[in-house]
């Protein structure tokens, strides 16, 4: 029988103090929420291991939640004030969006598989967690019925951003994407500031891909 809690401890200790994870608002937040919560009932016992967890059905497009390390560097280069309204960008079963649920003001979950969705709502509902909101549609063309947000988080690796996510950034608000492929990709943070949106390279991470977030294909005879 797994001790979760104790699992939990060990993975903010030795998994997430280890990457430079700092500030105690992130740890607290990773040592609250119950991972295995968010886990297929079949990979619970693994939920605390420092690895990606497959969440999606089997025959549709591979979708994680993920590993908590860089998870929680992410988390903490977007500096989450208890008042911001943050867009969490693919949010599989709900577990990125309950870790900031405990940073910010409120947050809306974004996902694009209506079956995920629904698996995050039950989540969330479970742990009585009422500052997130699940919506569905299309990843890349973000929720402007509710924008603008002070804070943006693409839950795995993408090739660019588009501009509908751009323009749902606030003034002064953060865009947190880790931008590439493989052991080259970096985590970027784009900040909106007097009206135009900058971006600059923070750290090299490795995370899996978000889909439908790919450069379009340059037209060639």
């Amino acid at each position: 029988m797994v001790d979760f809690a104790k699992a939990r401890t060990t993975m903010v200790d030795c998994q997430i103090r280890t990457v430079d994870v700092t500030e105690y608002d992130v740890l607290d937040a990773f040592a609250a929420v119950p991972r295995e919560t968010f886990a297929p009932d079949h990979l619970k016992p693994l939920a605390y291991i420092d690895e990606d967890i497959l969440v999606s059905a089997p025959g549709s497009a591979p979708r994680y939640v993920m590993e908590p390390g860089p998870l929680a560097k992410l988390v903490q280069l977007a500096e989450v004030q208890s008042t911001d309204k943050v867009l969490d960008v693919g949010t599989t079963t709900g577990y990125s969006a309950a870790i900031l649920s405990r940073l910010a003001g409120s947050v809306v979950a974004l996902e694009s598989d209506d079956g995920l969705a629904a698996t995050a709502r039950a989540n969330l509902t479970a742990l009585d967690i009422s500052n997130v909101e699940v919506v569905v549609g299309p990843l890349t063309e973000g929720f402007a019925a509710k924008a603008p947000y002070d804070v943006i988080l693409l839950e795995g690796a993408v090739e660019v951003i588009p501009p509908a996510l751009i323009d749902q950034i606030g003034e002064g608000g953060r865009i947190i994407a880790v931008v590439g492929a493989g052991l080259a990709a970096k985590a970027m943070i784009y900040t909106r500031s007097g009206g135009s949106v900058s971006g600059r390279p923070v750290f090299n991470t490795s995370v899996r891909t978000l889909p439908g977030f790919a450069k379009p294909k340059a037209f060639s005879f």
